[in-house]
């Protein structure tokens, strides 16, 4: 499947409606000024809404709001900084959805909460199971999703933090949409027909970045064990062992040299939409979320960013480069070097607030089934 996403992102435009009027007009000059110029002061906090308009095969057009919101607790620049992102949208398939994700730290960082929340109902492709799995999707599936997952960690030493781990995911109404070609031989994954899972567990997690949207140097490492069993609501029991290791050194003034290994690993019966889901804007950018799907999973990434480019006309354009390495398999035994799918491409960067150095990146990957075109603010790890 030729995976191509073009999403279309415009400050500027969002605001047409709103400059019919002169009091419109006024109001969408002072809020572009206050974002383009960034006129708030460091320990403010700041808040950005901005409208998105995407085309993807599954959805067709789709049509909707992100946000982010940042700040300091307490407004004491020694603390972290935490941020809260949100994103609505309605397709023209009748599709919906709604993402909330925050990485938020209390005073003296004493406390961290990390987690996500997606309702949505959205089709999604699915190519079957394994490292070998067809280009070409199997069935396109269609289901309603809700998935909650919550980090609540205290630091016990400097930087570091342990804490609970909760995640909730339930997939309803789910319809395979197959060819009629393979209707009669398709063997349905375990969970097609719908699953609720609970998943209580532990987490450790290492962590000195002091600005999780953008990273010049800092170190940040996750494991977690998460154990879902029907003794506390789950459909299916099975165990989760999840890695994540992220490393940032600066290279020069302004350039950063980011490094990540992810590793997933699951035992018992796992249901389709719960295993290792390798691709995504993040990791193995190029692939569509889903595209490979395991028992397990092992990816790396590398990226070179430039924050800003030297010799630019501005300090506010920024440029990376970036590959990726990742296979999923269902036994160790079964690796091979042939298998691991490899993506790579580059990207512009735009300084959105440079009082507390945010940006926005745009990233073009190409992998060997297609290439993908992202746009989101912050870095991708």
């Amino acid at each position: 499947m030729k995976f191509k996403t073009v999403l279309l992102f415009s400050l500027i435009g969002s605001f047409t409606l709103l400059t019919t009027s002169l009091e419109a007009q006024g109001f969408a000059k002072r809020y572009l000024n206050s974002i383009f110029n960034d006129t708030s002061n460091l320990s403010k906090s700041q808040l950005i809404v901005y409208p998105v308009v995407a085309y993807t095969p599954e959805t067709s057009w789709e049509l909707g709001f992100s946000s982010l919101f940042v700040y300091f607790a307490k407004q004491d620049t020694n603390n972290r900084l935490s941020e809260i992102s949100g994103f609505t949208f309605l397709t023209l398939e009748n599709q919906y959805g709604l993402f909330l994700d925050h990485a938020i730290y209390s005073d003296k960082n004493r406390w961290f909460f990390l987690g996500k929340l997606r309702f949505q109902s959205f089709p999604l492709f699915y190519h079957g199971i394994g490292a070998n799995s067809p280009e070409e999707a199997i069935a396109k599936v269609a289901a309603n999703q809700i998935l909650i997952k919550e980090r609540v960690l205290r630091q016990i030493k400097k930087n570091l933090f342990v804490g609970l781990e909760f995640d909730f995911q339930r997939l309803a109404a789910v319809d395979f949409v197959l060819p009629e070609a393979i209707e009669k031989t398709f063997d349905m994954p375990l969970g097609s027909e719908g699953s609720t899972n609970v998943g209580l567990g532990i987490g450790l997690v290492r962590d000195d970045r002091h600005n999780v949207l953008n990273v010049r140097k800092g170190f940040f490492s996750e494991l977690a064990v998460l154990h879902y069993n029907s003794a506390w609501g789950s459909t299916f029991n099975f165990t989760s062992i999840v890695s994540d290791t992220r490393v940032f050194k600066p290279s020069g003034k302004n350039n950063v040299f980011a490094a990540q290994v992810i590793g997933q690993f699951n035992v018992g019966d796992v249901p389709f939409n719960q295993l290792a889901l390798m691709g995504g804007e993040s990791m193995m950018r190029g692939y569509y979320y889903g595209r490979y799907r395991d028992n397990n999973q092992v990816a790396a990434q590398v990226e070179y960013r430039f924050l800003p480019l030297p010799f630019s006309f501005t300090d506010r354009v920024g440029a990376a480069v970036f590959t990726g390495v990742g296979s999923v398999f269902n036994d160790v035994s079964e690796v091979t070097v042939s298998e691991f799918a490899v993506s790579g491409g580059a990207g512009l960067h735009f300084l959105l607030f440079p009082k507390k150095d945010i940006w926005i990146r745009t990233d073009l990957s190409f992998t060997r089934e297609g290439s993908g075109f992202y746009v989101f603010i912050g870095e991708s790890f």
